[in-house]
């Protein structure tokens, strides 16, 4: 985003960490407790969204397994459901969704996928539910040097929910990484 903070820049006027904490108070299923905010910069503008704000607890830049660990160290419930602002079309029933993948009592992960333009089914790695009991897990890989989220997901029991139903919407997992795809996402 040019140096811009991507959470605060807006989608269809509102900025995408509030219209992502919006999105999640939508879930079906009612399966959301409470909500929290990763966030590295411009902490106070955050706050003003009414969620708790918590920056990285890794001290060198880790990417989102350093949100991941965040949320599991803060996390007052079994479960933690992980999802980026940048996109903001997020299917309502993720966490439905997600969250039918534990009637396997080995899942440790649910981890969203889509299928893309090229015909591909890929995952969505930041859009999971996991046990927060893995959170030992994710400080010892990271203490590794370990910043890839698949190759930390690889290491545990993981179920791939698939949304590529007729009803799911194409554009539920497209992300935007420039002030550009917001504009173009926001215009469709």
């Amino acid at each position: 985003m040019g140096g811009l903070d991507k959470g605060l820049q807006n989608f269809n006027g509102t900025p995408l960490a509030l219209h992502t904490l919006l999105r999640l108070q939508m879930q079906e299923g009612g399966l959301i407790g409470d909500l929290m905010l990763n966030a590295n910069r411009n902490l106070s503008a955050y706050e003003a969204f009414g969620a708790p704000v918590w920056p990285d607890s890794l001290s060198d830049y880790a990417g989102p397994l350093a949100g991941f660990m965040t949320g599991l160290e803060r996390c007052e419930t079994p479960y933690l459901l992980t999802v980026p602002c940048d996109t903001p079309l997020f299917p309502l029933d993720l966490a439905q969704r997600l969250a039918a993948a534990f009637q396997d009592e080995n899942i440790e992960i649910a981890m969203a996928a889509a299928r893309e333009d090229d015909g591909q089914v890929r995952t969505q790695p930041v859009f999971c539910l996991m046990r927060v009991a893995l959170l030992e897990s994710l400080v010892a890989f990271t203490q590794a040097g370990g910043r890839k989220i698949d190759r930390w997901t690889d290491q545990h029991r993981t179920a791939v929910v698939t949304f590529d139903q007729p009803t799911d919407d194409s554009r539920a997992f497209c992300n935007t990484n420039t002030l550009a795809e917001l504009h173009a996402l926001e215009s469709r």
